[in-house]
């Protein structure tokens, strides 16, 4: 007969010894690891803050020299010039002085013309009835108009010869806002030439304009011979390359954007200086590049981008398309109105399409409210379809 063991605590006899764990000494930190790191974060430091001048110093790191070095580190910010800091000080206290509220808010319509205006029937049917909402000033530089419009009569201003691509466009539009802006109640700026023409009724552009938030200004990026191709570095250190931008000059600007290209100084003169036909052998307009580079500087959020006026340069010639009394109909103008995507053509070889959606104070709207160039010739077609 077996004899049943007896159990007792701290019996060994049927309990498996499991093997105890290892000894693990404490984990050293990678004291090497750390010094290298802040050794490395230190030198990038001191290469940011002073880069090597030398070709010794810049050997020591790269068998490539100092260009690796600026390749990939960001570069050090400049000291600005004093004219830039009055600038900047000037267009900060014009866009942070709330606007003159008006009883009577116009719109003023500024016409750059050699002479007669020859679509004047047709504006005056435009402006009829809504007398005390707009202003006229017309700026002509060669002959003095012949005038057709009550609306038009005495309303010239001191005008100054006008070549085109020479720096006295910018100069005649300036000239323009100075004298549209000693009316206070002229809230809204529109710059037109002799072969504009209206695309919708007064009502329209009146509440298309004031209503908006902001200034329609065209402005983009053309990296092609005419438009990059034509900045020149004695711009530096104001104006960068890279800062750089083109746009048709037909804009249409609130009244604060209007006061500051009346205050500018320091872009004015950079522009008039080195913007030039022919200046440093290139073919600088500055009528199509000062406005846009200007604005893109000082309020980039506060323009469109692009402009209210239809300019067709499909055919991508020195001039935009022109259209001649058999090509006005009914379809044409109601395409124009209807066109609510802006379409820029760079000057690259094959001319690459920039598409930009015109947005509305946040709303996808039609883009054009004014269209150019006609020939005189379409005066009785366009009077006849448009009726305004």
């Amino acid at each position: 007969m077996k004899v049943a063991k007896e159990w007792r605590l701290g019996s060994m006899g049927d309990t498996k010894i499991l093997p105890g764990s290892r000894h693990r000494s404490p984990l050293k930190r990678p004291i090497w690891i750390i010094l290298m790191v802040s050794f490395v974060s230190l030198f990038l430091v001191c290469a940011y803050i002073y880069p090597p001048n030398s070709d010794v110093a810049c050997f020591v790191f790269s068998s490539r020299g100092c260009k690796v070095l600026t390749d990939w580190l960001p570069p050090p910010k400049r000291e600005l010039t004093d004219e830039e800091i009055i600038s900047r000080v000037v267009v900060r206290d014009i866009l942070d002085t709330p606007p003159v509220e008006s009883k009577n808010p116009k719109i003023a319509f500024m016409f750059l013309t050699p002479g007669s205006l020859p679509f004047e029937k047709l504006w005056d049917m435009f402006f009829r009835g809504n007398e005390g909402r707009f202003s006229v000033y017309i700026h002509a530089s060669k002959e003095k108009p012949v005038h057709v419009s009550p609306y038009f009569l005495n309303r010239e201003i001191h005008s100054s010869p006008v070549t085109w691509g020479a720096f006295s466009m910018v100069d005649a539009e300036r000239r323009l806002l100075a004298y549209a802006l000693k009316d206070p109640d002229n809230q809204h700026f529109i710059l037109l030439s002799d072969s504009c023409i209206p695309l919708h009724n007064f009502d329209y552009v009146y509440n298309y304009l004031m209503h908006a938030n902001m200034s329609f200004i065209d402005c983009f990026v053309d990296p092609g011979p005419h438009g990059n191709g034509r900045y020149s570095t004695r711009m530096l250190p104001e104006v960068e390359e890279k800062d750089f931008r083109k746009g048709a000059q037909w804009f249409t600007m609130r009244r604060q954007h209007a006061l500051l290209v009346m205050a500018d100084s320091l872009y004015y003169s950079r522009f008039r200086d080195y913007c030039r036909p022919y200046a440093d052998g290139k073919n600088c307009i500055a009528d199509e590049h000062y406005l846009p580079t200007f604005f893109n500087l000082v309020d980039p959020g506060g323009i469109a981008n692009w402009s209210v006026t239809r300019v067709d340069w499909s055919e991508r010639k020195w001039h935009p398309k022109s259209y001649r009394a058999q090509d006005v109909t009914y379809d044409l103008l109601r395409n124009f109105t209807s066109i609510d995507m802006m379409t820029h053509i760079t000057s690259n070889a094959g001319g690459e399409e920039l598409l930009q959606p015109c947005i509305w104070n946040g709303t996808r709207r039609p883009c054009y409210l004014f269209a150019r160039k006609f020939y005189p010739e379409t005066l009785d077609k366009l009077v006849t379809l448009l009726n305004f």
